[in-house]
């Protein structure tokens, strides 16, 4: 590391879930549901089941596969999901030497089939997200300190997502995942989901919006029909069709003012757009905010409360710090997505190489410490 690496942390990583985790860590008497990966005796495919229901089926590779040319992910029947998934993605040791290898302290940590999920049993989707903290607690706790845990939490249930959530505060887990969209059609905003928002709060960890996989188009429109769909329109827009409605509804609604030292990170949108919709957003409140008076102008909330990881390979970073805060950019890898590249640490240094020593160091570790409660 140089002297403006002393402390290196990979904000946007992910775990590629063990095929059987849920059917070791889930309860007994839901074992029969658990998810898992089974063969379809007809024609040999790998198929994920969830509640029983399948889901990928033949492709289940192509959740991970960094490690892989992507041209063989999506050929039903190719690779097998445990093809997609290095080592590092779920051995703890090998987590280690991958860090070691990358010059990265620490990484923060999110699920794979965990963020794939639905089910409208509400006691079934606490007892999945119980059964993942588990095991990425397990996965931690071998893992010498060079992990960042993030919490699943099922919102369903917000009496139930409350004790999870302060079960694994108590374990040392630093935020929350959170998925872009609303629950049972209520926004972040809903009254109901207040006492999670409050834990967030004085417990000092970020509820993190990251994209989710296999969601129907939001925003992205009706431009494709089934089967034409073209995978770099989805990648390249569905992290930010997703991320970025969710952060400007908890603007909108007066989230922060209720609840004015909550975090939230954006993960997986890029961090490019946000002075755009700071700008965007301001115009419009100026204009029009008497229908639903904020405190505080848009941007305001976005410099006070919301931070972004960046891709490793934008070229607006700078400006984002100059506009959004020098503070609240940090960056991601990706690790082991199809989307991701090996060499994300190396690249990230690059594109950062012409800010100041003092920007670097924030970025590329120090302004961590300022999301996640970390020593």
């Amino acid at each position: 590391m140089t002297s403006s690496e002393s402390f290196v942390v990979d904000c946007d990583s992910h775990v590629m879930e063990p095929p059987d985790l849920w059917e070791r860590y889930l309860e007994p008497s839901l074992r029969d549901r658990a998810i898992r990966i089974v063969k379809d005796p007809a024609d040999g495919l790998e198929t994920l089941l969830i509640d029983n229901q399948p889901l990928l089926k033949g492709v289940l590779a192509g959740l991970g596969g960094a490690n892989l040319p992507r041209q063989e992910l999506f050929i039903p029947g190719h690779k097998t999901y445990l093809d997609g998934c290095p080592r590092a993605s779920y051995e703890p040791g090998e987590r280690i030497k991958l860090l070691n290898d990358w010059r990265v302290n620490a990484g923060v940590l999110f699920p794979t089939v965990g963020i794939l999920w639905d089910v409208a049993d509400n006691a079934l989707a606490t007892a999945y997200a119980r059964a993942y903290n588990d095991w990425i607690y397990d996965f931690m706790s071998a893992a010498s300190g060079r992990v960042i845990p993030i919490a699943h939490i099922a919102l369903q249930d917000v009496d139930a997502a409350l004790a999870e959530l302060r079960r694994c505060l108590k374990r040392g887990f630093k935020g929350i995942f959170l998925a872009p969209e609303t629950v049972g059609g209520k926004r972040f905003s809903h009254p109901d989901f207040d006492p999670i928002w409050n834990e967030c709060q004085e417990a000092g960890i970020p509820a993190c919006l990251h994209v989710r996989f296999n969601r129907p188009p939001g925003i992205m429109g009706q431009f494709y029909q089934p089967g034409e769909f073209r995978t770099v329109f989805g990648f390249a827009l569905g992290g930010f069709a997703q991320v970025v409605p969710a952060a400007m509804t908890m603007v909108a609604d007066g989230l922060f003012d209720r609840f004015p030292r909550l975090k939230v990170l954006c993960v997986e949108a890029g961090c490019g757009w946000v002075p755009y919709i700071m700008d965007r957003m301001d115009q419009k409140n100026d204009l029009l905010g008497w229908t639903f008076p904020l405190k505080q102008k848009p941007s305001d909330y976005f410099r006070g409360n919301i931070w972004v990881v960046a891709e490793p390979e934008e070229r607006t970073i700078g400006a984002v710090m100059d506009l959004l805060g020098e503070e609240r950019v940090l960056w991601g890898s990706d690790y082991p997505h199809v989307d991701s590249n090996l060499e994300a640490p190396n690249l990230i240094r690059h594109s950062i190489a012409g800010l100041s020593p003092e920007r670097q160091r924030k970025l590329l570790g120090e302004n961590a410490r300022g999301v996640f409660p970390i020593s």
